[in-house]
């Protein structure tokens, strides 16, 4: 019987769900606490806890990154990777990926430093979006709109003491509809691709601030550039978020390796869950 072990630090519906198809599937299924776990230089696969394979679903991007480096030293399968982890959870380097990958996306530029941040948002022009490297479900992003905006931000920024605060990395504003479209990837297989549009007076299409989803048509073209960016970060379990430009078609601007996936299962018919038990006793077996 293959051993399923699930990785958490917050019990969300994603991880319940998952836990109790595992289960309903005959297969055996343990949920840790990533914030409970002690690894030393000795620390051995030999661990009953870990079972055959790990699901790593920690929300915060460190604490994740770092129990998987553990974890794959001791030789344990995770999904997903280290190095998939490192990837997509920092923006920049998803950035930096995708377009050599050839995957479009829109027009991202980085700047280290106040000073250089004024010069680049002057250069670009208003409106753009900042983001912070690392984060999710929409926080910390913003449309600035004008220089006193960029002013405001760059202050902001000034006050912070976390490091990744002086690493500046800015996007054009894309002329789209209200929404964006998730995909979910397991594997070589999408899943799930959702519409997601913004709640009103809301220009954010995250389900964490008031977004709604829909069910959204799976195209040739959707299909070949969302594998093409899931390859790119390494594979596994994913959601690609894509944006629609008016004149250039599909854009990536964002692959999330935790992916939650309660609003597109609220109006997709596959079994999210279950196609992710499905990989992950594949992958246990390799």
């Amino acid at each position: 019987m293959v051993r399923i072990c699930i990785i958490y630090d917050k019990l969300r519906f994603e991880e319940k769900k998952i836990y109790n198809d595992i289960q309903q599937k005959g297969f055996e299924a343990t949920l840790v606490d990533g914030k409970s776990l002690i690894f030393d230089t000795e620390s051995s696969k030999s661990d009953s806890r870990f079972g055959d394979i790990i699901l790593q679903r920690v929300i915060s991007y460190n604490r994740g990154l770092h129990l998987t480096y553990c974890l794959e030293q001791m030789g344990l399968p995770v999904v997903n990777s280290s190095s998939v982890s490192e990837i997509c959870g920092n923006k920049l380097i998803t950035s930096l990926i995708l377009k050599k990958n050839g995957v479009p996306t829109p027009k991202t530029t980085f700047a280290f430093s106040t000073e250089s941040a004024r010069e680049c948002m002057k250069k670009l022009g208003y409106p753009l979006v900042v983001k912070p490297i690392i984060g999710s479900w929409g926080r910390g992003v913003y449309q600035i709109k004008d220089q006193s905006m960029a002013e405001m931000m760059l202050d902001s920024r000034q006050e912070n003491d976390n490091s990744f605060s002086r690493i500046y990395y800015f996007q054009e504003l894309i002329d789209r509809p209200s929404r964006d479209i998730r995909c979910i990837v397991i594997g070589d297989q999408i899943v799930a691709s959702v519409f997601r549009y913004s709640s009103e007076n809301e220009w954010r299409t995250n389900v964490a601030v008031g977004g709604r989803t829909e069910m959204a048509p799976l195209t040739s073209e959707l299909k070949e550039i969302v594998l093409k960016a899931s390859n790119a970060v390494g594979g596994g379990i994913l959601g690609v978020d894509l944006m629609e430009d008016k004149e250039r078609g599909y854009l990536v601007h964002e692959v999330n390796n935790t992916v939650e996936f309660r609003g597109a299962s609220a109006v997709c018919k596959s079994d999210i869950a279950g196609a992710m038990t499905d990989y992950l006793v594949k992958m246990s077996s390799k």
